[in-house]
């Protein structure tokens, strides 16, 4: 029998919680308001990682043990107080009114509708086609230990003071590290991308041991970890910054200090151990917007690469 709705007030909606207590994550028993709550609690920074951005869900409507639906459209029935932003599907010729988050409520109403992981866009609200967002994601191989991981972040760290740039690491939930940067919305996705290959190449030099920029899977070393430059074409996301991740740990994907990258244990970052982290710390990305970074040199990076014979990999 289901369990009875529960009414919570979050900023000024009122947000019904129906089935407060299935449980999503079997292994602890934690349940859709348990989810609920754990989101509430990191409110400031999860509304910062998905602000004004168009973003696809990732539901769960039996929780773990059940499917995953991976849904791009707010279906009808949503309240008249949720946002969304219109994108184009160009390669299908097709439209889709994606949730657009501007206030907590709106993350509290898409985990009633099952969602565990946000997955935004790089790009806004305001110019969908123009990110603003440029994303490091660390991918390692099946054999890649995560010392290595670490070593190439510092990498990666070096690189940006290099160019003037700064980078906002966070675990990715999984076995790697993301790094975002925020850029100017000046460029389309095509250049972002190729400015991300060059910049994968240029720590690929600087770590010839320990990374490869290979594109196709099959080809690269399963002991390397790979610089995933293709996280930044258009339509392709990854986990927010506080986005729970589907996992029976419930992992979460939080962001870090450079200082902890030596010594961070990603799978300590779980919706039972976070809020507390959140509490004492705050939102460790809360300067990403007073940081923005210009792409001007990586894509002369990227011209340089390219009359030198290295191609750039479709999408």
């Amino acid at each position: 029998m289901a369990s009875p709705a529960v009414e919570l007030e979050v900023g000024k909606r009122s947000v019904r919680i129906s089935n407060p207590d299935r449980v999503y994550f079997p292994e602890s028993g934690a349940t859709k308001l348990d989810l609920v709550n754990y989101y509430l609690s990191v409110g400031d920074g999860i509304v910062r990682a998905l602000r004004e951005r168009p973003c696809m869900m990732h539901r769960f409507p039996k929780g773990l043990a059940g499917d995953k639906v991976h849904q791009k459209r707010v279906p009808n029935g949503a309240p008249p107080w949720l946002e969304t932003v219109r994108v184009t599907f160009p390669r299908y010729n097709r439209t889709a009114d994606e949730l657009c988050v501007t206030e907590l409520a709106h993350v509290a109403w898409a985990v009633q509708m099952s969602t565990v992981e946000f997955h935004p866009w790089n790009s806004r609200r305001a110019d969908v086609e123009r990110p603003d967002e440029w994303r490091i994601d660390l991918d390692p191989m099946p054999d890649c230990p995560f010392d290595r991981v670490r070593r190439v972040a510092g990498v990666v760290k070096e690189v940006l003071e290099d160019l003037g740039a700064v980078g906002w690491p966070k675990t990715s939930g999984g076995h790697g590290l993301h790094v975002y940067v925020r850029i100017r919305p000046d460029h389309g996705f095509k250049d972002v991308r190729r400015a991300a290959l060059a910049f994968a190449r240029e720590v690929e030099r600087r770590a010839p041991e320990d990374v490869t920029t290979t594109w196709w899977r099959k080809d690269r070393d399963p002991t390397k970890l790979f610089v995933d430059y293709n996280q930044n074409a258009r339509d392709h996301t990854i986990a927010s910054a506080y986005s729970v991740r589907g996992n029976h740990q419930a992992t979460v994907s939080t962001p870090i200090s450079w200082d902890e990258v030596a010594t961070v244990d990603p799978h300590k970052f779980t919706i039972f151990t976070v809020p507390k982290r959140f509490a004492e710390l705050g939102d460790l990305h809360a300067g990403i917007d007073d940081a923005v970074f210009a792409l001007d040199q990586l894509l002369d990076w990227a011209e340089r690469d390219e009359r030198e014979g290295l191609t750039e990999p479709e999408e």
